[in-house]
């Protein structure tokens, strides 16, 4: 009964554009709004570290998850997705990592989910429905 359900490829399918589309929507968000890129080249800065490299969300939630989108070089994409997500959490959301909401969830399950599902796609590949499958 089950059988039909058992689809790799578009499981694997789903799982990209979610994390992609979702990321995706974040980085739209600061092209749209270039003030946030300078708020995270002042933040970078304050670590010392040179400023343009906040040009790297742009990889991170643009350039990663349009490969991912259309399954071309997804693993490298869900490499950059991760790395971005482990970025954030360390300039932004340091202090929020052991908090929880009102609810009781975790203070960063979106942030989570999205560290998560990038990794997921860096391990499991694009699947067969992929401008380049692997």
């Amino acid at each position: 009964m089950f059988r039909a359900l058992h689809n790799d490829a578009l499981g694997k399918l789903i799982l990209r554009l979610s994390v992609a589309v979702l990321i995706l929507f974040h980085g739209v968000s600061k092209l749209l709004n270039p003030g946030s890129l300078g708020w995270i080249s002042d933040m970078i800065a304050g670590y010392g570290l040179p400023a343009f490299l906040a040009y790297g969300v742009l990889i991170g939630e643009v350039i990663a998850p349009l490969m991912a989108i259309i399954g071309w070089h997804t693993r490298l994409a869900g490499l950059l997705m991760a790395g971005n997500m482990l970025v954030a959490f360390l300039l932004v959301h340091t202090g929020e990592v052991f908090m929880l909401t009102e609810n009781g969830g975790w203070q960063l399950e979106l942030q989570g989910m999205f560290l998560f599902a990038a990794l997921a796609v860096l391990f499991l590949g694009s699947g067969r429905i992929a401008l380049k499958p692997d």
